[in-house]
């Protein structure tokens, strides 16, 4: 029989009790609190009818919604139509069988049509087929996760489609390579991703180099940049700029992204440009050369006018039986030689004007090659020429130029001796052998230089006609002399072919058009001087041209008239209009120029008769007076008896 409980017992189960009380109307209170506090939407539903029950006040204020407007309601009337059915699901599945369900998100529609993100933690009392539950409004979360994902998208396009190699490294290997990058070395990203990039390289050590470079430049700035060159599947060595960037500043662990600019195109542009630049430096220093060799061919012209002068003046008075006749006809063959030479000389400077005449190429030859054979020993000529070469069209000193410089060149091919082959021939071209040369088909004259020297490859053979270029060393030639030869025979209507191989030798054929109507006989000069009667004012500002010429004219009987400067040739052509029968004009004269005085002349009298002299050849300023009307030319220096015909020529005309 159980004992009756004493007051003391009594006293405390009931203290106990009401204390048990308190404290649950305090966590009650408690729990109100939260409820009505909470930021989070907190709602108590049940799950039989999927109706709100109770709902805080932060349910009402993210949603817009008064609190009678839910009460009551099925919330999935409020759930968006896409997520009704794993909405349900959850509730089926999960909350009506007592599991807590946490992270479940779905869509709910506020009071103003649009929808807001929710991410609900529940916790059901299944017996009293109740759930509570709270959710975390994310929609902020899902438009930044969305932006996120678009802008991911957005650089995994630019990543793949960009114009530029591209790759992601990680503890130095490869993570990611785009399509460029691939492209460009030609390996399969597949076989990059967790490789070492140092196959790339031409050693371990340029590896190093560059890897000591780059990590540490992303160290210190986060970014690193190093120029090397990487090796092609293929094989073949780019020339390469590498720019690094740490994805995550000052986190060398995060990896980083490493651009590859190509430069080796740019590279060769570079060094076009550079050599572009160095062939205008060459082109206006060969430039000044022409115009200083201009005006001492001029001088020296005018010095051998002086010479000339006086050797001619000596024989007028010498015959062919006189002691001194021999030593005075090997001064003018010496003038005449100079005055080749300061002919060359300003072709060289001013270019010339082709003078071209029907000419036997086998005469040309044989006299060019032999002269040079002469003054190389050390060479020996093997000759073979067509007797019955056709003859062709060309200006026969620049022809003279161009063996020359093939002999030159062949010479320089040989430098411990050798043999040297020159062979004309005639040969029809058709139309598929010319048309890379861009000249007509039909009969041509081929001369053959060939040598057996130390030959060309390949790469020398293309561009030995490029102006400038030279295998010779520096300061040892400029470079023109085969540029030149190729220039003089394509202004000839021909073309230049060239074979070679190393240490076998090289052979140039020349293929020059025919000229159809054979040669042409040239004049035999005139033996005796041509005398005449007539008055001449002979005009130039040297006075040992002037004082030679004037003694010349008077012994073949002219009255002669000299003015050393423009001025003064018009003044006494005004004066004596009426007397003077012909003008003697030297195109280069100080203030007033032959240009200038023939114009000048020219208004005087319309009909005046006017032969233009001059050092420098017949192009430029000198074609341009003589298409004005000028009667003749004559370059200085001249012999008595070439201005006697110039002058009868004019005169009896």
């Amino acid at each position: 029989m159980a004992t009756k409980p004493t007051y003391e017992e009594l006293l405390q189960q009931v203290s106990a009790l009401k204390l048990a009380a308190e404290r649950q109307k305090e966590n009650q209170e408690g729990l109100t609190e939260i409820f009505e506090m909470s930021l989070d939407l907190i709602c108590v539903a049940d799950m039989n009818t999927a109706t709100f029950l109770k709902v805080n006040p932060a349910f009402t204020r993210v949603l817009g919604y008064a609190e009678q407007e839910l009460l009551n309601r099925s919330f999935l009337d409020f759930v968006h139509p896409d997520d009704v059915i794993a909405t349900v699901s959850v509730i089926d599945e999960k909350l009506k069988r007592g599991v807590k369900v946490f992270d479940f998100t779905n869509r709910y529609r506020c009071h103003d049509g649009a929808y807001r993100w929710l991410e609900w933690t529940s916790h059901p009392v299944p017996e009293r087929g109740m759930t509570f539950a709270m959710a975390h409004d994310i929609t902020e979360r899902k438009r930044v996760e969305a932006a996120l994902r678009k802008s991911e998208s957005i650089l995994q396009s630019v990543f793949a489609a960009a114009p530029i190699g591209i790759c992601l490294m990680k503890d130095r290997v490869y993570q990611r390579a785009n399509r460029n990058w691939c492209d460009s070395f030609g390996y399969p990203e597949e076989t990059l991703i967790g490789r070492s990039p140092d196959f790339l390289y031409e050693s371990r050590e340029e590896y190093e180099r560059v890897g000591k470079k780059v990590y540490g430049g992303l160290r210190q700035d986060g970014i690193a940049s190093a120029h090397t060159r990487l090796k092609r599947s293929d094989g073949e060595f780019r020339d390469v700029v590498l720019i690094a960037k740490l994805l995550n500043p000052h986190d060398l662990k995060g990896g980083a992204v490493t651009v590859v600019h190509d430069i080796t195109d740019r590279k060769r542009v570079e060094a076009e440009r550079k050599k572009l630049e160095d062939q205008l430096l060459q082109s206006q220093k060969m430039e000044a050369i022409g115009t200083l060799a201009g005006g001492i061919a001029h001088d020296f012209n005018n010095l051998l006018m002086s010479i000339q002068g006086r050797t001619s003046m000596v024989l007028l008075d010498k015959d062919f039986f006189h002691p001194d006749f021999e030593h005075l006809k090997e001064i003018e063959r010496n003038i005449e030689s100079a005055a080749r030479l300061t002919k060359q000389l300003l072709s060289f400077a001013r270019g010339g004007k082709y003078e071209v005449k029907a000419t036997d190429l086998n005469e040309l030859i044989k006299n060019e090659s032999r002269m040079f054979g002469r003054t190389k020993k050390e060479l020996t000529l093997s000759e073979q020429y067509d007797d019955n070469l056709w003859s062709v069209k060309v200006d026969k000193g620049q022809i003279q130029q161009v063996l020359l410089n093939l002999y030159v060149n062949a010479w320089q091919a040989m430098p411990g001796g050798g043999r040297l082959y020159i062979k004309t021939q005639n040969v029809a071209l058709d139309e598929s052998y010319v048309k890379p040369h861009q000249v007509e088909p039909g009969p041509y004259v081929q001369v053959s230089v060939t040598d057996t020297g130390i030959g060309m490859d390949k790469a020398t053979q293309q561009r030995i006609f490029d102006p400038f270029f030279t295998t010779k060393d520096q300061g040892s030639g400029t470079g023109l002399g085969l540029a030149s030869t190729y220039g003089i025979i394509k202004n000839h209507g021909g073309f230049v072919h060239v074979y070679s191989e190393i240490d076998h030798g090289s052979t140039f054929n020349l293929y020059l058009p025919a000229f159809e109507k054979g040669l042409i006989e040239e004049k035999k000069p005139q033996d005796e001087a041509m005398r005449g009667s007539e008055t001449v004012l002979f005009v130039d500002d040297e006075e040992m041209i002037a004082e030679v010429v004037e003694d010349w004219l008077e012994r073949l009987g002219y009255t002669a008239l000299v003015a050393q400067n423009g001025k003064e040739a018009v003044r006494m052509y005004e004066e004596n209009k009426d007397r003077i029968d012909i003008v003697v004009l030297d195109m280069i004269m100080p203030d007033m120029g032959g240009g200038e005085t023939f114009v000048r002349i020219k208004e005087i009298n319309p009909d005046v008769k006017v032969l233009l002299s001059s050092g420098y050849s017949i192009d430029g300023k000198a074609t341009e007076i003589l298409n004005q009307g000028c009667n003749g030319f004559i370059q200085k220096p001249f012999k008595i008896k070439e201005l006697s015909k110039k002058l009868r020529d004019i005169l009896d005309s």
